[in-house]
C-alpha cells in the first residue's frame, strides 16, 4: 500500500484499540484488545498501567502486520479514557502503583471535607469542574500520600504524573517525551482553563508538587517520534475521548452539540473561544486547542443510557437481545402514561443526586412489555433532554441539531423519540466510531495529511436525519410527567 495512513490509538476503560484511517477519513484496518479491571475494594477501580500499554502495543503491531508499511504511517493520534491517574519513576518508567481509574470513589470523603471548608467555588472558577472524586487531583494526592516515599520522590522531580495519553506517549517515545494536551489537562482539576497553565493555588490546595506535572501542549502538533516500529512515526494529536468524539463529529462551530449513546450518555456543546461557567451543574471543559486557538465546551453526563436496555435484558429478562427492544417498543403506539426513570446508580447532570434510584411509574392493568420497553427508550431520551435544556440556559444558545454516535444510536426509534422531544433534527453519521476518528483528524492536521477543518467537514457523511413530528401537546405532557416521576425518584435512599 502506498497511500498514507494515520494510526488512531483509542485507549478506553475496558479495552485498547488501534484503527488505521486513510486520507478520506475511512477506517481501513483495526485491532482491539481487552485488559483486566481490578476492584481492590468496594468503590475502588484500578488498572495495571503496564497492561494498558501492553494491550495498546499489541493492537498497533497487529494493525501494522496487516499490509501497512511503517513508512506509510503519517502520524499517530491518541484518544483516551480521561481522569485515570498514573504515577511512574521518571528514570525507569516503572509505575509506583496501579492506575486509579476515573470511576474510582476512594477520595469521595476527602472531597466532602474540601466542600465543607468552602473550596468548591475556587475549584469551579479556575477549572470549570465540580469538586468531585471523578477528576485526577485527589487521586494523584492519594497516590503521593499512600505509596511509601512517593511524596519525597515527587518533590525531588523523580516521579511523573500523567493521564493515560501522557503514559502512552512516554512509552511510545521510550521516555523521551513527557507531555499532555489541554483537553486532558482540563480534566485533572489542577489546570486553570483561563490562563491555560497549571494553577499554583490548586497545587497548594491538593498538596501536589509541580515537579510531577507534564508539559501542556496543544491538541494538534508533533510532540515527538516513536522509533519502536522501524522508522520514525510522529505522534501528532491528543484529545480526551469525549472531546475527540466532538471533533470527530466535526462539531467545530459554536453551538454545535453531540451526544454519545453508550452505557451512559455524554453530551458536549461547543461554546466557542470563551469558557461558559455553568449555573446548572454542568462541567466546563477545554474541547481542543489548534494553532494557538482554544475552543471550550459544556459537558453533561447521563449515568445510565444503553445500560437501561441491558437491564431489561439481563435484570428482568424482558428481551433476549438488546436489538429486540426497538421492535418491542414499536409494538405499541405510545407508552400509555408509563414513565421509566433509569436512575439505577443515581442521577447525573443536571441533578447530581447519588441517592436517587430507578422507578417505573404509571403502571395499570393494561400495561404490557411493549409499554415498558418504549418508556425505557423515552427515559434515556428525556435524561438527554434535561441536559440539553441546561446547556441552552447556560450558553444562551438554542440547539439546531443534535449529532449522535455510540452503540445505541443504531436504534432508529430512540433517535425519533429524541427528535420529537427536542423538536429539532437528530443526525446520525455513517461513521459511528467518532472518538478514534477525532484523534486521527487532529494528528492528520498536524502532519499535513488534512489541509484544514473545512476539508474535514466535507468528509463528514450523514447516514440519516430524524425530524420531529408535530404532536407538541403530547410531547409537553410527556415532559411534565417525566419531571413528576424524576422528583419522586430523587433522594430515595435518604429521608
Amino acid at each position: 500500500m502506498s497511500n498514507k495512513v494515520i494510526l488512531a490509538l483509542d485507549q478506553g476503560t475496558t479495552s485498547s484499540r488501534t484503527i488505521a484511517y486513510d486520507s478520506d477519513g475511512k477506517p481501513i484496518e483495526s485491532s482491539q484488545q481487552d485488559f483486566e479491571q481490578i476492584f481492590p475494594q468496594n468503590g475502588w477501580v484500578e488498572h495495571n498501567p503496564e497492561a494498558i500499554w501492553d494491550s495498546q502495543l499489541k493492537t498497533i503491531k497487529s494493525v501494522l502486520s496487516k499490509d501497512i508499511d511503517v513508512n506509510d504511517v503519517a502520524g499517530i493520534g491518541i484518544t483516551n479514557q480521561r481522569e485515570t491517574t498514573i504515577v511512574w519513576h521518571r528514570e525507569t518508567g516503572e509505575p509506583i502503583h496501579n492506575a486509579i481509574v476515573w470511576q474510582d470513589r476512594r477520595t469521595a470523603t476527602y472531597c466532602d471535607e474540601l466542600k465543607a471548608k468552602g473550596h468548591e467555588e475556587l475549584v469551579q472558577e479556575r477549572t470549570g469542574l465540580i469538586l468531585d472524586a471523578y477528576f485526577s487531583a485527589t487521586k494523584l494526592r492519594w497516590l503521593l500520600k499512600n505509596v511509601d516515599g512517593a511524596m519525597k520522590l515527587a518533590k525531588e522531580g523523580k516521579l511523573c504524573f500523567g493521564t493515560v495519553d501522557t503514559w502512552l506517549i512516554y512509552k511510545l517515545t521510550e521516555g523521551r517525551v513527557f507531555v499532555t494536551d489541554v483537553s486532558n489537562a482540563s480534566r485533572t482539576m489542577l489546570f486553570n482553563i483561563h490562563s491555560l497553565k497549571w494553577d499554583k493555588k490548586l497545587l497548594e490546595l491538593f498538596e501536589i508538587p509541580k515537579e510531577v506535572l507534564p508539559e501542556v501542549k496543544s491538541s494538534s502538533e508533533v510532540y515527538g517520534y516513536s522509533k519502536l516500529f522501524g522508522g520514525e512515526i510522529p505522534i501528532a494529536g491528543i484529545a480526551g475521548d469525549q472531546q475527540a468524539a466532538l471533533f470527530g463529529q466535526l462539531c467545530t462551530k459554536k453551538g454545535m452539540v453531540k451526544n454519545t449513546y453508550g452505557t451512559g450518555c455524554f453530551l458536549l456543546m461547543n461554546t466557542g473561544k470563551k469558557p461558559v461557567l455553568s449555573e446548572n451543574q454542568l462541567l466546563t471543559t477545554i474541547a481542543w486547542q489548534i494553532n494557538g486557538k482554544t475552543h471550550y465546551a459544556l459537558e453533561g453526563s447521563v449515568f445510565v443510557g444503553g445500560a437501561a436496555v441491558q437491564w431489561l435484558r439481563d435484570g428482568i429478562n424482558l428481551i433476549d437481545d438488546a436489538k429486540e427492544i426497538e421492535a418491542l417498543a414499536n409494538s405499541v403506539a405510545d407508552s400509555d402514561n408509563v414513565i421509566v426513570v433509569p436512575a439505577f446508580t443515581g442521577l447525573g447532570a443536571p441533578y447530581w443526586d447519588p441517592y436517587a434510584r430507578g422507578s417505573i411509574m404509571g403502571i395499570s392493568r393494561g400495561t404490557t412489555k411493549g409499554h415498558i420497553a418504549r418508556a425505557t427508550l423515552e427515559g434515556i431520551a428525556l435524561q438527554v433532554y434535561d441536559i440539553v435544556k441546561a446547556m441552552e440556559n447556560d450558553s444562551n444558545m438554542k440547539i439546531k441539531e443534535l449529532r449522535v454516535d455510540g452503540g445505541a444510536s443504531a436504534n432508529n426509534l430512540l433517535l425519533q423519540i429524541q427528535s420529537d422531544i427536542f423538536e429539532c433534527d437528530v443526525v446520525r453519521p455513517t461513521n459511528l466510531e467518532t472518538t478514534a476518528l477525532g484523534a486521527a483528524y487532529l494528528a492528520g492536521l498536524a502532519v499535513g495529511m488534512f489541509k484544514n477543518k473545512k476539508e474535514l467537514r466535507k468528509q463528514w457523511e450523514k447516514d440519516e436525519t430524524f425530524e420531529p413530528n408535530t404532536n407538541k401537546e403530547g410531547q409537553l405532557k410527556l415532559i411534565q410527567q417525566w419531571h413528576k416521576a424524576v422528583n419522586r425518584s430523587r433522594n430515595w435512599l435518604e429521608e
